[in-house]
């Protein structure tokens, strides 16, 4: 018989050891992350009593695909008009953090006398919290509801952002020991450059074929073409100097705006899973129990790092960020841990050879002491709060406990139009211009060798070639120009502007010079590259084109038709969330600030309120929370009232406090109809009875022979020979030797049967 290969044998190994030890974690209510790191050491090398992967290189390949996957699954979770609408203080509150902690990490590795690679992997791996273990902490201890809770996830979002930047970044200084100041700003823009040129391009492109493929797009379909694109895109991100992971996740977070995502996100689930799974157990296998007994000094001092510069920096992030002294050390208490993030990065350092054996499990063994802290920390938050409230100085404590917005006025306004009209010129000429470059380096580079090589066979000269591909680019970028120029030109804020102040206009005439200058840039720059023109006519050259484009009503139509279609993209998920009434309500983010706010909260398939009225549910009377609208399917019931019925799966959204909406949360997981321990034994069965002469049914109708409310058993029908069973009219009498079909449980047919 044939051998199986041991890619098969190593993967069943893997995977039944991490599913006995998941069940263990999942009981002991742990992070399953801790699961398959256990199961990892349990499975290495270095576990010589048990049995021991074969063939380590093949696993850390799945687990390569693991880290695709896992981005690709974080990137469907991330949306940009989510990290938009945020605001400043989530991004002073991740920056200040970030920075803190990377700083704070190096500095302990160069303590410990590290290699400076080593170091500075360090401190990017002490600068990420972990998602997953947070969320899990914030559920296990019923704070899921808390309006802090909601905070941090916002920030974790950021800082998952971030480290995917990270990750590039590290690359960047991987590959050159000495890089300078330049090259890391060279590196940024690059990542900035190709993350906005494959979004905007992606969400051109992918929403049209998704929508013109849909109505084949079943469950398998859908999850092939997903998974097909987030590999595409790990290639093109490799091909450009990224890493696959990077792609991955750009990929994820493009079809995170599709109506399709949630179905996405669902379907990838489990490949996700797997595939992680098989990642964090590759992590296990790398702890070697001799380094941690030699590093033990090291370890113990970087958790101190991790608790105490989270609990010091994380405070101070989210008190720059704009929140209360109370929340702020709710939240900076909350993320100290490391996890995910610690563990892909680290791998990062090791596939690029770059950081030391030992640094890997030392990081491994802080995720794990730091995971089984987050709960103490979480606690520890409010009492180390009470004790600063009674310590500091009384002016400082007013301070930090009242978030004052003294913004108001003729002036504030003026400002904040100002704030906005820049800000989204700003992005504009940003956009547009990333897609002009795009443009012009893919006609130069692929195009105009066409075009010169055909030039040369037809006119012995490049010129014509030269001429050729100059104006094809120049049409291709013309919408782009002349949205650089016009755009937000007849904007609110332009017009008020315009009109509030003779002063206003001279700088308004400026942005539009400013515009005008770098649209230029762009003609001048093909004009420079194809032609042996003076450089002052050529300027007068990019001057006439950009009139003429500016001048042309079929440019105009055409740039405001691509960018409708653009916007149309951006916010397909939303107006289908809004279509099937499942999009938060418009006051909601108004709630937070009288210190209450909404939240959706689903009720369990087995809930005991399932088929009760909200009157005799009496929620407002028992938490004081008020149930503004139930999602239920694709219908929304905005107001309901008393007599409303509450549904299995219902999506309630309740406006309440953070003790109102806890309160109401654990009560809804709580309060459940208790499991059949005796469900085997409650099978219903069909049998077939003949009424015999002694029978205490005969004579009487189905009603008053009391089978289905004495006996709880059903009669199908009555067996008289044909084919089909015969249906019993409700005046007909039961009568001897009648052969009746009847179903229901076991005892209760052998009671009938019993009876005769």
């Amino acid at each position: 018989m044939a051998e199986l290969p041991s890619l098969v044998e190593d993967l069943a190994l893997i995977l039944v050891v991490a599913g006995f030890v998941t069940l263990l974690f999942k009981k002991l209510k742990q992070p399953l992350v801790l699961g398959y790191i256990v199961a990892g050491f349990l499975v290495s090398p270095h576990m010589p009593y048990l049995m021991s992967v074969v063939d380590k290189s093949d696993i850390q390949t799945w687990a390569d695909i693991g880290v695709i996957f896992l981005l690709f699954a974080l990137g469907l979770d991330f949306s940009v008009k989510k990290i938009l609408k945020m605001g400043s203080s989530p991004i002073v509150a991740a920056s200040t953090i970030i920075a803190c902690m990377m700083t704070l990490g190096m500095i302990v590795g160069y303590c410990f006398g590290w290699k400076k690679m080593d170091c500075i992997f360090l401190g990017g791996m002490l600068a990420m919290s972990s998602t997953t273990i947070i969320y899990k902490a914030f559920s296990d201890m019923g704070l899921t509801q808390r309006s802090f809770a909601a905070t941090v996830m916002s920030v974790l979002i950021l800082e998952d952002i971030l480290a995917i930047v990270m990750m590039v970044m590290l690359s960047t200084l991987a590959r050159d020991a000495s890089p300078n100041g330049m090259q890391i700003l060279v590196s940024v823009a690059k990542i900035g450059f190709f993350l906005v040129l494959w979004f905007v391009i992606g969400l051109f492109a992918i929403p049209l074929i998704l929508r013109s493929v849909r109505k084949f797009l079943n469950s398998e379909t859908l999850l092939i073409v997903s998974l097909g694109l987030c590999c595409l895109m790990a290639v093109l991100s490799t091909q450009v100097g990224f890493s696959a992971a990077f792609g991955a996740f750009v990929m994820g977070s493009i079809l995170a705006e599709t109506i399709e995502a949630d179905k996405i996100i669902r379907l990838v689930d489990p490949v996700k899973n797997l595939f992680g799974a098989v990642f964090f157990v590759s992590v296990g296998m790398l702890v070697d129990p001799q380094v941690l007994i030699d590093y033990a000094l090291p370890i113990l001092f970087l958790v101190l790092t991790i608790l105490i510069g989270q609990a010091l920096f994380g405070t101070l992030g989210y008190l720059l960020g704009g929140q209360t002294l109370k929340n702020a050390m709710r939240c900076g208490f909350s993320m100290a841990q490391i996890g995910e993030f610690a563990f892909i990065i680290a791998s990062l350092g090791l596939s690029l050879h770059v950081i030391s054996d030992y640094l890997y499990p030392v990081v491994v063994a802080v995720s794990v002491i730091t995971t089984f802290l987050t709960p103490y920390m979480i606690r520890a938050a409010e009492p180390m709060y009470n004790f600063l409230i009674k310590h500091l100085p009384k002016r400082w404590v007013r301070r930090l406990t009242h978030i004052q917005d003294n913004d108001s006025g003729e002036n504030a306004a003026s400002e904040s139009q100002w704030k906005s009209l820049l800000k989204s010129m700003l992005v504009n000429t940003l956009i547009y211009g990333i897609l002009s470059s795009a443009v012009i380096a893919l006609m130069f580079s692929i195009v105009l060798p066409i075009c010169r090589k055909f030039s040369v066979e037809w006119t012995g000269s490049h010129w014509a070639g030269n001429a050729v591909c100059g104006l094809l680019t120049v049409a291709f970028i013309s919408p782009f120009l002349r949205a650089i120029v016009m755009k937000r030109n007849h904007s609110e804020a332009f017009k008020a502007l315009w009109t509030d102040r003779r002063i206003n206009r001279l700088p308004l005439i400026a942005t539009g010079v400013v515009r005008v200058i770098v649209a230029v840039s762009f003609i001048f720059y093909i004009c420079n590259y194809l032609t042996r023109f003076q450089n002052a006519l050529m300027i007068a050259i990019a001057f006439g084109i950009l009139t003429l484009i500016i001048l042309s009503r079929r440019l105009k139509k055409r740039s405001i038709k691509l960018e409708r279609l653009f916007v149309q993209n951006l916010r397909s998920r939303e107006i289908e969330a809004q279509v099937h009434g499942r999009k938060k309500p418009l006051f909601a983010d108004h709630l937070i600030d009288r210190d209450i706010h909404i939240a959706n909260i689903e009720v369990p398939e087995d809930s005991s309120w399932a088929g009760k009225t909200l009157q005799s549910l009496r929620l407002r009377n028992r938490f004081g929370v008020h149930v503004s609208s139930i999602l239920r399917g694709s219908v929304r019931i905005n107001i309901p009232n008393g007599g409303t019925i509450v549904f299995p799966e219902d999506k309630l959204q309740v406006i309440g406090n953070d003790e109102q909406l806890t309160a109401f949360s654990t009560a809804v997981k709580s309060e459940l109809i208790p499991e059949d321990i005796h469900i085997e034994e409650r099978e219903m069965k069909l049998r077939c009875f003949k009424l015999s002469s002694t029978s205490p049914f005969i004579g009487k109708t189905l009603k008053e022979s009391g089978i289905r409310d004495q006996y709880n058993c059903m009669v199908v029908g009555v067996d008289e020979g044909q084919k089909n069973l015969t249906l019993i009219t409700p005046s007909r009498c039961l009568q001897a030797g009648d052969v009746l079909w009847i179903v229901g449980e076991e005892h209760n047919l052998e009671t009938i049967q019993a009876l005769g």
